[in-house]
């Protein structure tokens, strides 16, 4: 491939779909990217506006009011404080038996191994969750997952922390890892719920839908010893910011071949921790 054939642009665009392809604690409907088109490059921080809860009071007639409150502020800074980029290079020889295959595939794989890296750390943002909506901890986590039923009773229970939270109950999403989807399959209440489609294993790693939430399963839910922390919520809990801050094809100096060099900076942040719950479990 020469280098006055390669277009950026559509390199920027398949960079972008593989990862979307391969989210699932960053895919759209779990986190929100309302403040990603504000972000310019690493270092960067965005400035989320909010103010906090108005106060209501009791009128009595020919009798003063109080004087008026002060608006709090309750603003947030989202930083943009990751940076990861990738660089391969493809030999001459390759190129000419199998390119342009040879690369697509390659810009899969750094389109994939980027996403891992997204999806493991919004996964530790469990922690940033109110502890009001925790079912157990670390230390007192739920074992009693092989008791029948228990695996969608326990989801039952996130469905009500949220509903205490006043968390809106359309596109609220939990996700799990695959044994306990072992569990939910062997529950009449889950597997007989819906149409066919409810059963099936979906591109964006959702399984179904069951006690007020689309199901998703991954291998990148947190677990500390033999403790997981399976996240739920709705999308305005996380906000993520990711930007593809530049893609270059190069020769190196002392190869005879064509290289790519990729960057992207990115930020996530749990901007409404009563939007999101937490179960700590044991795998049974």
């Amino acid at each position: 491939m020469s280098l006055e054939n390669f277009i950026p642009e559509i390199w920027h665009a398949r960079l972008l779909s593989n990862l979307n392809k391969s989210f699932v604690f960053a895919q759209a409907g779990v986190v929100n990217r309302d403040y990603q088109g504000d972000i310019t490059g690493v270092g960067d921080s965005v400035r989320i506006n909010n103010i906090g809860r108005i106060t209501v009071r009791d009128y009595t007639k020919n009798t003063d009011i109080v004087a008026a409150d002060d608006l709090q502020d309750a603003t947030q800074m989202l930083l943009i404080d990751k940076q990861k980029y990738f660089n391969f290079q493809v030999d001459d020889i390759d190129q000419v038996q199998q390119m342009p295959k040879v690369m697509d595939e390659a810009m899969s794989e750094a389109g994939t191994a980027l996403a891992d890296v997204t999806d493991q750390a919004i996964a530790a943002l469990y922690s940033d969750f109110d502890t009001a909506n925790w079912l157990g901890s670390d230390g007192a986590p739920k074992t009693d997952l092989a008791t029948a039923g228990k695996a969608y009773e326990y989801l039952v229970d996130l469905g009500v922390k949220l509903d205490e939270a006043n968390v809106p109950a359309a596109g609220r999403w939990v996700i799990i890892p695959p044994w306990f989807e072992g569990w939910l399959l062997k529950d009449q209440r889950f597997v007989s719920f819906g149409t066919a489609a409810n059963v099936a294993n979906l591109k964006s790693g959702q399984i179904g839908m069951a006690a007020g939430f689309d199901i998703l399963k991954s291998n990148n839910v947190t677990i500390n010893s033999t403790t997981y922390r399976i996240m739920a919520g709705h999308s305005i809990a996380i906000t993520l910011a990711v930007q593809i801050t530049e893609v270059k094809a190069y020769s190196p100096e002392k190869r005879f071949g064509d290289a790519m060099k990729g960057l992207t900076v990115w930020g996530t942040k749990v901007v409404r921790s009563q939007a999101g719950a937490v179960l700590f479990a044991q795998k049974a």
